[in-house]
């Protein structure tokens, strides 16, 4: 992380409005396409975080998110379960992903930064990571693949949109300079 505390304080109230914003408004049924598609915005907390966060950190901030939600929710765990492994692998797909020239040590996930293709790649890699261990513990078994595979498809579309949507609406479009 850059560091300094006006940026811990700035991620702690970020994160604050995505699960606020979840918990108050997004996860009623109103948003539910179908009753087949979830919008998990609160995963734009975890995958916008800078790219220099310490892994024991995203660790940390994930099993936090996912555990207060589980809470909210009584959902045993699913949340937290699903939250940490995408922080887990978040490191992965950014090596994955890395641009030819590397990643500066001020960079953040940001669409206006890294481009269309690689935000694109990128949602869709850990929000689909996300939805198949969240809808796999969440159904607890194998027994309705086809309900499932349909679950995990059109919540990962509807947050990647989403997520896209509020990449380009609130975050700056100043462009990092090389």
């Amino acid at each position: 992380m850059r560091g300094g505390i006006f940026e811990i304080l700035w991620q702690a109230l970020r994160g604050g409005i995505y699960l606020a914003l979840y918990v108050l408004l997004i996860s009623g049924s109103d948003f539910v396409l179908f009753d087949l598609a979830w919008c998990f915005v609160y995963l734009g907390f975890l995958l916008f975080l800078p790219i220099g966060t310490p892994i024991v950190v995203q660790l940390l901030l994930g099993f936090g998110v996912g555990i207060s939600l589980d809470m909210v929710f009584d959902t045993g765990g699913v949340h937290a379960a699903a939250a940490v492994l995408v922080m887990y692998l978040r490191p992965w797909v950014l090596r994955l992903l890395t641009p030819r020239d590397g990643y500066d040590a001020q960079d953040s996930v940001n669409i206006h930064q890294m481009g269309w293709q690689w935000m694109v790649v990128y949602l869709t890699l850990l929000t689909a990571i996300h939805h198949v261990a969240f809808f796999v513990l969440e159904l607890g078994s194998f027994r309705a693949p086809g309900l499932m595979l349909a679950k995990i498809l059109l919540s990962t579309l509807y947050t990647g949109l989403t997520l896209l949507i509020i990449q380009l609406v609130f975050f700056p479009t100043r462009r990092r300079k090389r």
